[in-house]
């Protein structure tokens, strides 16, 4: 197969072909045919997430945003068949553990995700193990890169909104980071009713964010006291604060810009600078009783409801998309996010 390879941390991205993957008795092979290229594979590409237990043999395929086409299964596969369409989660699970078996396969004892522990969409073949708990049927009526927009960042902001922080309309909801899971959290907590304020330091990020839905926006850059405006603003704080991306900067102010009793959403993940240990103020968050709350990806029985609002035209992910991609030019989209270049959601539609 054709695919976007890593050859080593933060070795130039290199396109060649590679042998297909194999499947196993209970796996799918899905024939890609959308990417996103998500900051996450930038994170692996640099070598981020060792404190995790992150690492790679090469060759290596990332990608980990894709749907495409069945084009085998395993003869132990029930729930899908060749030619279906399918969109496949990024957090996976085996479908037997506590986890699985009470509807959080996304919290699976034996998690996995297809670009970090397996190959995946950059390249043209992906195979997808425990296939029947691990792919959504795409509706019919959705593209490949509407479906592929749906990837991580988006369905992560979804349960984290819906799920996690339980957003309700007429909350204020303050996003810090306007980058794919900043403009996705702003787009999904509007549908949900919410007075949704923008941060960051980017005024073209600010501009999207205003495109989806965002009331207010705050350039961080031009403020020493982002948290205080958000409480002016607000009239007390934030009922549900946004951290989209990880950074002792983001993370404490949307902490700091809470009203009491506030909910924290922690979405965006540490890099190399923080490696994962950011100090929170612990006085503040029980004085305030304050909920801090994460949100890891989705379980697969979870996309019902974020696809019937995708049918129904209060979502939109489609509109996130902000730049259609060959193989070729995945390599200069990983290096651009050295300095958080990329607007919106990459996607590769070209194999």
């Amino acid at each position: 197969m054709r695919a976007a390879v890593m050859e080593g941390v933060k070795q130039p991205i290199v396109v060649r072909e590679l042998p297909d993957p194999r499947i196993e008795p209970h796996g799918a092979l899905v024939r890609v045919e959308a990417n996103g290229v998500c900051r996450s594979d930038w994170h692996g590409w640099v070598g981020d997430w060792d404190w995790l237990g992150l690492t790679f043999e090469f060759p290596h395929v990332l990608g980990h945003e894709f749907c495409g086409v069945v084009e085998e299964v395993g003869g132990d596969v029930r729930a899908f068949r060749k030619g279906d369409r399918v969109i496949v989660p990024f957090s996976q699970g085996e479908g037997s553990c506590h986890m699985c078996r009470t509807g959080h396969s996304n919290m699976c004892e034996s998690s996995f995700s297809p670009g970090f522990n397996y190959w995946g969409g950059f390249g043209r073949f992906s195979a997808i193990p425990h296939a029947d708990v691990n792919l959504v049927r795409l509706p019919e009526n959705m593209s490949f890169v509407d479906g592929a927009s749906l990837g991580c960042r988006y369905m992560t902001s979804f349960h984290g909104l819906v799920n996690q922080a339980g957003v309700r309309p007429g909350e204020w909801v303050a996003v810090h980071g306007c980058g794919g899971i900043g403009l996705s959290a702003v787009q999904i907590a509007t549908a949900l009713g919410a007075n949704v304020i923008a941060i960051d330091i980017d005024d073209k990020k600010l501009e999207a964010a205003t495109k989806q839905g965002a009331v207010a926006t705050l350039n961080a850059r031009n403020r020493n006291d982002p948290a205080g405006a958000i409480k002016e603003m607000t009239k007390g704080g934030a009922h549900v604060s946004v951290d989209a991306l990880g950074i002792k900067a983001t993370c404490q102010n949307s902490i700091r810009s809470l009203r009491k009793r506030g909910r924290h959403l922690q979405i965006g993940m540490t890099g190399g600078a923080e490696r994962g240990e950011i100090a929170v103020p612990i006085d503040l968050i029980a004085n305030e009783e304050l909920l801090l709350v994460g949100s890891q990806g989705m379980p697969a029985v979870g996309y019902d409801a974020m696809l019937a609002m995708v049918e129904t035209g209060r979502l939109n992910p489609g509109s996130l998309v902000s730049r259609r991609l060959g193989l070729d030019e995945v390599g200069a989209v990983l290096t651009s996010m050295d300095g958080f270049g990329t607007l919106g959601i990459p996607v590769i539609d070209r194999y």
